[in-house]
């Protein structure tokens, strides 16, 4: 990658430049140097805590994947409401029987290269992401339902037969079984609508890195990507001219890595970077106020999961004692003393179907112990060591040092270890994992669907293979009723309970789609997806500044 930074805030570049900078005499907050960037109007930086070599936008998640909106355009998006609005797509239809559905194109939609964006570019792109070496480890989501993609997940060829183009403002898809809800599915960007003939070469598949400057990749967004610098850990997007909707309000947006959560604050506090990726620190409110972490609450939430097929989470009684024994009201207390994310009883958050009549787990220490001698292990001092995985920021660390004081104080456990990462740990040897569940598609089937049946991520790779049929039957049943039928929610809220009763997680904390921006930073309001809804308004207000 070619490029060049001034102000890439890395690993790499951060001893560098404090060396340079203590030899000039200039100021320095955890070795960046404060006069590092004079403030422009019309220009948003932006500062990331994650290292990422790859920023392809085909990947479906990783935290650039919350910048997406910013150069790509997708079919439909969903207003911070979840409220779908059209894009490129503007209009849909299905048949009867919600097995086929038809969509209608913009025809004034274009790439940044001036060219229309076409049914053929929504089929390719679908298709392209379908194929495994593309590695859109989300695509199952939007398209696991439709004819004929099995096979192209499976490698078996590189078209999609159930996506058929009508002609260049028109295409239709055939599913294998009735979705009611199969528009809300498309409209994100999981897959972005990218330039067919570009992107893909002769044997349908992913052109590595056509989307660099370097390659003189088109794309579909408000923005497009101008400068790369990998080894900086810096990016920069200008306007996109031949951008069909809105003219964006920004000239610019600049991107840098800064790792550490503590420096990255204090360079916000300065106003050397207007937002943030994703900043989740306990004391965010007292430190940035109340409007940088605001937001809609979203459908989803972090909670700790338990893996029931690993001793000595195998007993019932014992899973049941260790989620009596946290006081949840402490645990939002010591996570999140000031917000801005609200606690969590039940999974389901931000969608109809949300259950008022939930029960929640009470906090009682006594029927705890009462428990937890009654186990098949007869107390504290037969239990093997507890392993806690996931604590990969300071809020998940408070927390999991909080409900480990509480094992401690209320049954007498003290043999508990902590892996701060989600990646690459010992199944069977990891007994509590913290990790989201939520949905992008603000529907209580869909949500539990992927959480608690057997076939959801969250069963299978954060509870070791949870398996309940009844909760299985209940929710496979609801996804077959139409999206506003009332039994549909009522069925979602039976599987949710049968779920409690297998005690299998404690609740933590419902999500708040938090800005991550300071004040004078306007339109940077985010949807269910952690998308920035209208990109095209972001401004800055400089007098507020």
């Amino acid at each position: 990658m070619s490029g060049s930074s001034t102000s890439g805030m890395t690993r790499r570049s951060v001893l560098k430049m404090g060396s340079l900078a203590a030899a000039a005499g200039i100021p320095m907050i955890g070795g960046f140097p404060i006069r590092a960037m004079a403030q422009e109007a019309g220009v948003l930086r932006i500062a990331t805590g994650m290292f990422e070599m790859n920023w392809s936008p085909m990947m479906a998640g990783g935290p650039h994947y919350r910048w997406n909106s910013l150069w790509w355009a997708s079919p439909m998006y969903f207003d911070e409401e979840s409220k779908i609005h059209p894009y490129v797509v503007t209009a849909w239809d299905h048949n009867d029987d919600f097995t086929k559905w038809s969509f209608e194109l913009d025809p004034k939609a274009t790439f940044s290269d001036g060219s229309s964006i076409t049914a053929g570019d929504i089929k390719g792109s679908w298709e392209m992401a379908a194929m495994p070496t593309t590695q859109n480890y989300r695509v199952d989501q939007v398209l696991s339902g439709v004819e004929g993609y099995d096979e192209v997940a499976a490698g078996n060829g590189n078209s999609i037969g159930g996506i058929k183009v009508v002609d260049d403002t028109h295409l239709t898809v055939t599913l294998k079984k009735p979705d009611s809800v199969f528009f809300m599915r498309i409209a994100n960007d999981l897959i972005p609508i990218v330039k067919a003939s570009e992107a893909r070469d002769e044997d349908g598949q992913m052109v590595q890195e056509w989307w660099s400057p370097d390659n003189g990749g088109s794309v579909s967004g408000p923005f497009k990507l101008v400068e790369i610098n990998l080894d900086d850990g810096h990016l920069v997007f200008e306007r996109n001219e031949n951008f069909f909707g809105s003219q964006p309000k920004l000239d610019r947006v600049e991107i840098d890595v800064v790792e550490d959560p503590v420096t990255a604050t204090t360079l916000l506090q300065r106003r050397q970077y207007d937002a943030h990726t994703e900043l989740v620190t306990s004391t965010i409110v007292s430190d940035l106020g109340e409007e940088f972490s605001a937001g809609p609450s979203i459908p989803s939430g972090q909670h700790f999961w338990f893996n029931s097929k690993s001793a000595p989470f195998d007993d019932p009684k014992v899973r049941q004692a260790l989620i009596l024994a946290v006081d949840r009201d402490g645990l939002i207390k010591a996570s999140f003393p000031d917000g801005p994310n609200p606690k969590a009883d039940q999974i389901l958050v931000a969608v109809e179907g949300v259950d008022k009549d939930f029960e929640p787990f009470p906090y009682d220490p006594e029927k705890a112990k009462q428990l937890l001698s009654e186990s098949s292990y007869g107390g504290p001092e037969r239990l093997p060591r507890l392993v806690m995985a996931g604590m990969t920021n300071p809020a998940h660390q408070a927390a999991a040092q909080f409900i480990i004081e509480q094992w401690r104080q209320n049954l007498g456990i003290s043999a508990v270890e902590i892996l701060p990462t989600l990646d690459n740990f010992d199944t069977s040897r990891v007994h509590v994992i913290r990790d989201d569940a939520g949905t992008r598609v603000p529907d209580a089937a869909v949500f539990l669907n992927g959480v608690i049946a057997s076939t959801g991520g969250t069963a299978i790779g954060k509870m070791n293979g949870y398996n309940n049929p009844k909760v299985d039957e209940l929710l496979a049943q609801a996804v077959t009723l139409e999206a506003d039928d009332p039994k549909r929610n009522d069925l979602a809220q039976q599987a949710q309970r049968l779920f409690r009763d297998d005690y299998m997680f404690i609740p933590w904390y419902h999500e708040i789609m938090s800005r991550w921006a300071n004040p004078y930073v306007q339109g940077m309001e985010k949807n269910l997806d952690w998308q920035v809804i209208r990109p095209w308004d972001i401004a800055i207000d400089t007098a507020s500044k």
